[in-house]
């Protein structure tokens, strides 16, 4: 009789020990499970999506400027994508029927290139103007609707910047 109260002992022991193992792995697996969900997991903690829907130098420059003090102040932990529409459109244009400098062309080109800023054309811009995919640099992606494309990148987190 003692030797099965050692023995039941040592079972209830070993049962305890499993189930404060599996409780742990669950709570790990859950914990894995919440950062997976989180905005951290899913690319840098900021993110901003710039609207650029006008032509004007100047408004360009303010853009170009911000997106700039945003690399220079979060480096690697920025997320950054400009969607172009409307008149804005222009400046991802590689042949742009609205003048736009040579240095904004040059300096947009080289975010994407340099930093990975997201370039987005609006494809509905695009067939206004009678553009198909080889009026738009390289660097830029075409969306259907560049509303639809501002909307997504704010259901995913991205901060909505407008001038």
């Amino acid at each position: 009789m003692f030797e099965e109260t050692i023995i039941d002992t040592r079972k209830r022991r070993l049962l305890s020990g499993i189930s404060t193992v599996l409780a742990a792995t669950g709570l790990l697996a859950s914990r894995a499970n919440a950062a997976a969900a989180s905005p951290a997991a899913d690319g840098p903690p900021h993110k901003i999506v710039y609207q650029l829907n006008r032509a004007d130098a100047d408004y360009i420059e303010h853009i170009l400027n911000s997106i700039s003090a945003m690399l220079t102040k979060y480096v690697d932990d920025v997320a950054i994508a400009i969607v172009a529409f409307g008149p804005g459109i222009h400046v991802l244009g590689t042949r742009p029927t609205r003048p736009i400098s040579e240095e904004h062309r040059k300096r947009i080109k080289g975010m994407a290139q340099s930093y990975g800023v997201e370039l987005i054309a609006c494809g509905n811009t695009m067939k206004g103007l009678n553009w198909d995919e080889q009026r738009i640099i390289p660097e830029a992606r075409i969306e259907e609707v560049g509303a639809a494309a501002l909307m997504t990148l704010q259901e995913k987190g991205y901060a909505y910047i407008a001038w």
